[in-house]
């Protein structure tokens, strides 16, 4: 196999666990000796900063093919934008894309020349953030076809202290989709290792699973000091993923969320919104740990793309205080008071979703979610102890 120049890139740092993919390739001995498929993408780093792919083949682990999810391998691709199979620039290896290439499940042919399937992508503890759901897929495919799956598990970057979870739950009959497939809270304060035990245990009882676990890693308060790389054109910043559960939420209204910005979800939008009265109508108690600030800016995507907005940008001064959903369905019920002839619902076409229909629904997970919002509904927001009692048996930290 020929490996073309690896991209240059120094992530140097200092902190007292070890990722599973570390662990592998410290003592890749058991996984030598086999045929493996690799899902993964550019986000995903050893802690030295190579490649984990790069990482598994120079450890002699015999990585025959490649999945990737939304955004693509080199974790480039727009928001919601169809990814093609393409052929991985770095290691020349097949790229089996799970967001446009044919399926969202790796099919039969896919695995049947392989021992088994890895699995290491980043995550940042939301439910919309689909590299969750492309991992059930996986699991899906994988008891489906009897391969063992591996997932290589990292550390929640946005915190896991389970008092911090957040709904609204998911309505699995009207609002599943790929951005919210079962009934998780919208922050779920869990590693995806630990959510692929869960739904092992309660929806894929045959797989064969095995989680890596980080080494010398226990449940951890948010925080700004964390080790963070982006995983997505838009999470650039660790302060962007804890603000995102809230800010998310403009996707399913006429609010443009700065995407495109030097501040995507750390700051929101539109020509017509009086900001000054809106931060006035704000109570302060949705915003602890959180500065706000009025700002305009130059939309560079839509809606109001090329448009200059008035709106607000947040600074996270407490990240442990922060409670972004109740935050953003607070900023969400406030507009709609002071705009009632302005404010909408949006269509936000995606791949998943190409009309864009019920966008806001599938973000919540609760059906009727922007008539509710306007009629100030009081969504279902403490949702800790009972995800608690629901999760507690596969934690693994």
């Amino acid at each position: 196999m020929v490996l073309k120049e690896e991209r240059i890139f120094f992530y140097l740092y200092i902190v007292m666990y070890t990722n599973g993919i570390d662990l592998i390739v410290k003592d890749p001995i058991s996984f030598q000796n086999k045929k493996w498929a690799l899902v993964t993408n550019d986000a995903a780093y050893t802690k030295n900063g190579t490649y984990s792919r790069l990482a598994l083949i120079r450890a002699g682990i015999s990585i025959t093919k490649l999945f990737s999810p939304e955004h693509g391998i080199d974790a480039q691709g727009a928001d919601g934008t169809k990814q093609d199979n393409r052929i991985d620039p770095l290691t020349c290896l097949p790229v089996i894309s799970l967001y446009g290439g044919g399926s969202w499940l790796p099919q039969k042919a896919d695995l049947e020349d392989v021992d088994g399937v890895l699995f290491d992508i980043p995550d940042i503890g939301c439910r919309y953030y689909t590299y969750l759901w492309t991992m059930t897929c996986v699991m899906e495919a994988c008891e489906k076809y009897g391969k063992p799956l591996m997932i290589l598990d990292r550390p929640n970057p946005t915190g896991t202290m389970l008092e911090d979870a957040e709904g609204p739950w998911l309505d699995e009959i009207r609002c599943s989709s790929f951005i919210g497939r079962w009934n998780i809270p919208v922050v779920h304060a869990c590693t995806l290792g630990e959510l692929a035990n869960y739904f092992a245990g309660e929806k894929f009882p045959d797989l064969l699973l095995e989680i890596i676990r980080v080494r010398d890693y226990s449940r951890s308060a948010r925080t700004l000091q964390h080790p963070f790389l982006p995983t997505s054109p838009a999470m650039q910043t660790l302060e962007t993923t804890l603000l995102y559960p809230g800010t998310c939420l403009f996707e399913g209204v006429n609010i443009n969320e700065g995407r495109g910005t030097v501040h995507p979800f750390m700051q929101f939008g539109a020509p017509w919104l009086n900001t000054v009265k809106l931060m006035a109508s704000l109570d302060s108690s949705f915003f602890k740990g959180i500065d706000c600030n009025v700002v305009r800016f130059l939309a560079v995507s839509n809606p109001y793309e090329n448009e200059y907005c008035e709106g607000i940008i947040f600074k996270i001064k407490d990240a442990k205080s922060v409670r972004p959903v109740r935050m953003g369905i607070h900023l969400l019920q406030q507009i709609a008071k002071l705009h009632p002839d302005k404010f909408s619902e949006r269509l936000y076409r995606t791949f998943a979703n190409p009309a864009g229909t019920g966008h806001l629904d599938k973000l919540l997970g609760v059906q009727y979610s922007f008539e509710k919002i306007k009629s100030d509904y009081s969504f279902m927001l403490d949702v800790h102890v009972e995800w608690e009692n629901r999760i507690s048996k596969y934690l693994l930290y």
